[in-house]
């Protein structure tokens, strides 16, 4: 390309000039350009035009190219290109030189077909072409396959550029059309700019050339088969992987952000207040990175009987909670929700605590008693000869709360601390006589109640007045007949039959009813 190939690289074939004059052999047919004579000089049908070997994975094959042919004869020793696929066309220049290209072809006076003769009459080092490895040739219908014809055009699309500047820059000087092919463009990755001078017809090649490669998560503005102009501003937003953990929730998405905080921000994940793995200014990696991030939840904890209490927390759970707030866990205390529990905006935590304690309660002994049988008396009866005193001892009792309220009481153990003295009771020992007399009686007279007390100066079962229960010993068991108990009462009448003469005339009208002597 205008002796812009690889060193050493030219055809060793002859070329004539365009004066007729003798070529130079082993030599470059620019080292012997005039440009007084040879401009635009007719090229002969035996030139040939050498290229270098077009490498494909695998395997290589040479290709010869001559003018006659135009740039890429197919033959049989080139079966893997389809028909045409290297040939140049009109499309192929206008394509190579851009929205600009009647302006330069007119700059340069030539047409394009003159251009395309020219490009195939130059010797010419072609760019290596690597075609993609286990595609075919060509698909079911014969046809070729579309990997194969991609790498073929973007190949072309590459030499082109160079050859036509490099033949506009003869023909139009150093200036001109180059210049015109020169183009300055802003290439904005990630907010950050620079400017670059290039050939370039799209995008994608802009940013091919400057090593930027567009993954399949990148944002770019334009499109990559936009077409570049003169002072155009290209703008990639490169994706990277975030592996975010959110509150225990794994997720992995591809934001565009340089930033954490900016990721934060895309995602729609809240982080004012929040605890992060990395800092919101902290820079993401091209190839992404692992977050944590522990958002803040407002919460109300209660603890024990005391009010409940509004607290901001980033704990993701329960035990986190516990640890980040310090709170003493007894035991007996019980915290609802589980430890294991998951803390979400508005939860409502409870403390329950439960505690035990052991207190000494000092209570009276009651004094033994100890009976004392007494024959004279009848069962039944008693009587206290000596009172006695009570003791004391402490009990040791373990008392459980629940936030505060007794909830059980529990006697562990006790001492006694005073000893307590003997009461000393004599009891009757002798058979009561036959009540069944006396039933009768107090039936007839009380309407069978032993405790009838109706206001007339009489009382109990027998209807003994004041005066007689008292003397004969009623006292002895009760100030009134009515407050003794019905054997007491039967002890007193019995008596009083007994000093009568053994017969119920003390009771004379019921007596008589019931036929009692």
């Amino acid at each position: 390309m205008n002796g812009r190939g690889i060193p050493g690289a030219h055809s060793s074939s002859a070329v004539g000039s365009g004066n007729g004059s003798a070529g130079q052999q082993n030599g470059y047919w620019a080292d012997s350009f005039e440009p007084s004579t040879d401009w635009f000089a007719p090229v002969n049908a035996e030139q040939q035009t050498s290229v270098g070997l077009l490498e494909r994975p695998g395997g290589e094959s040479d290709l010869e190219v001559t003018a006659d042919h135009g740039f890429a004869p197919i033959t049989d020793q080139a079966p893997n290109f389809p028909p045409g696929a290297l040939e140049i066309t009109p499309d192929d220049v206008l394509e190579a030189l851009g929205p600009q290209a009647d302006e330069m072809l007119a700059t340069a006076d030539i047409d394009v077909d003159e251009l395309i003769r020219l490009i195939n009459a130059e010797t010419v080092v072609l760019p290596p072409l690597v075609l993609p490895e286990d595609v075919p040739e060509t698909d079911a219908e014969g046809n070729p396959a579309p990997e194969m014809v991609e790498a073929i055009t973007s190949w072309k699309q590459r030499f082109l550029k160079g050859a036509v500047a490099a033949v506009l820059v003869t023909l139009a000087g150093s200036g001109g059309a180059a210049a015109a092919m020169d183009k300055s463009v802003t290439v904005e990755v990630d907010g950050k700019e620079k400017q670059v001078n290039t050939y370039d017809s799209t995008v994608a090649e802009v940013l091919e050339d400057q090593g930027i490669k567009i993954g399949p998560h990148d944002a770019v503005s334009p499109s990559p088969q936009a077409k570049v102009g003169q002072d155009d501003k290209i703008t990639l937003d490169k994706g990277r992987l975030l592996k975010v953990n959110v509150d225990g929730e794994h997720r992995e998405q591809w934001v565009r952000s340089d930033s954490v905080g900016e990721a934060l921000k895309q995602l729609g994940i809240p982080s004012q207040g929040a605890w992060l793995s990395a800092a919101p200014g902290t820079a993401l990696p091209d190839q992404g990175m692992d977050l944590t991030v522990k958002t803040a939840k407002d919460i109300t904890i209660t603890d024990g009987s005391g009010k409940p209490k509004p607290v901001t927390t980033t704990a993701v759970t329960v035990d986190e909670l516990v640890k980040e707030q310090n709170l003493k866990l007894g035991p007996e205390d019980h915290i609802t929700p589980s430890k294991d529990g998951k803390i979400v905006p508005g939860a409502q935590i409870r403390i329950d605590r439960t505690g035990s304690s052991v207190v000494n309660v000092t209570v009276p002994v009651d004094p033994p008693v100890r009976e004392i049988v007494d024959n004279s008396m009848f069962k039944g009866e008693e009587k206290v000869e000596k009172q006695g005193t009570p003791g004391e001892k402490i009990v040791f009792t373990r008392v459980t709360t629940k936030n505060g309220d007794e909830t059980d009481r529990e006697s562990i153990g006790e001492k006694i601390t005073k000893q307590a003295e003997e009461t000393v009771v004599r009891v009757g020992g002798k058979e009561p006589p036959n009540s069944a007399v006396w039933d009768k009686l107090v039936e007839c007279e009380a309407g069978g109640n032993w405790a009838m007390d109706s206001g007339n100066g009489y009382y109990g079962g027998l209807q003994f007045d004041k005066s007689t229960w008292d003397a004969y010993g009623g006292s002895q068991y009760a100030a009134y007949p009515h407050q003794a108990s019905r054997e007491q009462q039967i002890a007193v009448a019995t008596k009083v039959r007994d000093a009568r003469g053994g017969g119920y005339g003390a009771w004379p009208s019921c007596s008589s009813k019931l036929g009692l002597e």
